[in-house]
């Protein structure tokens, strides 16, 4: 690994660094906060999955995060959302390829080799992270936009390896709107029985475990009616009996303005059931 930054922030450590994946079969990059009580032992860990256009970046210096996390003790993980390089297949648009991993494995050519995020959220990444830094395995999981369904997805699809989950303004049902449906065509093909491995509101009938989840949505987001939907969700949940927080906000929209304001509400939530014991 090689460490790109590193800055003193609210008596810890902000720092990002690259590596080399073999899941993405590149060069990855990722962000950590390392709060001042991991200079005493381990401390639990908070994924951030961000959304689309997006890198390791936004969150770190957008969100303010860092506070919040000094205060609980948790470190945050904040990985890029897509593979990156000149041998990584893309596409013009904002929506599909680098910036827009969409937190699946693809299946399709010629995305298969390199779009395997799913697999680096999930396995690679938190195996390095627990191997070189002071934490321990209490994971909680959280995102905005894609990554909102990213984390929601992998919350679900693997019981048991998160404490707590949350979003911002996911994508709920990517299958049944626009950005989901460009994205899973390419990534994973016609067959879209296999997208729904990948829609939350697909999997909460299912789900192995009823895990809380925690959602805020601005009433004001330019892409709440077209992209995200949340009401799909509320259904779904209310018909699986599944708990489901959904916090509506009136004025506020889909921009980093929107986390800012309640990042450390979600920290919070997070530091409950990740300093609890196992």
């Amino acid at each position: 690994m090689q460490q790109l930054e590193q800055h003193q922030c609210f008596g810890g450590s902000q720092q990002v660094w690259q590596h080399e994946s073999n899941v993405l079969g590149g060069p990855a990059r990722f962000a950590i906060y390392l709060p001042p009580q991991s200079e005493s032992g381990p401390v639990p860990v908070l994924y951030w999955l961000s959304g689309l256009t997006c890198t390791e970046q936004n969150f770190i210096t957008k969100a303010g995060a860092q506070r919040y996390a000094a205060e609980h003790g948790i470190a945050i993980v904040a990985p890029d959302t897509s593979p990156r390089g000149d041998n990584v297949p893309n596409d013009p648009g904002y929506d599909l390829g680098q910036g827009a991993g969409f937190y699946i494995n693809a299946t399709q050519a010629p995305w298969a080799t390199h779009y395997r995020m799913y697999d680096y959220v999930v396995h690679e990444l938190p195996a390095l992270i627990e191997a070189h830094f002071p934490v321990s395995a209490a994971r909680g999981i959280s995102g905005h936009s894609m990554g909102g369904h990213g984390a929601l997805v992998i919350a679900l699809r693997n019981p048991g390896r998160y404490r707590s989950v949350s979003a911002f303004s996911p994508i709920v049902s990517p299958s049944q709107v626009s950005w989901g449906q460009k994205a899973f065509a390419a990534y994973l093909g016609d067959d879209t029985a296999s997208w729904h491995a990948y829609d939350t509101v697909a999997l909460i009938p299912a789900a192995a475990e009823r895990l809380p989840l925690l959602i805020d949505q601005g009433e004001a987001d330019e892409f709440l009616d077209t992209q995200l939907q949340p009401q799909r969700l509320q259904s779904a949940c209310e018909k699986a009996g599944h708990p489901l927080q959904l916090r509506r906000h009136a004025g506020y929209d889909h921009s980093y303005y929107f986390i800012a304001s309640l990042i450390g509400e979600h920290l919070a939530h997070h530091a409950t059931a990740l300093h609890a014991p196992a």
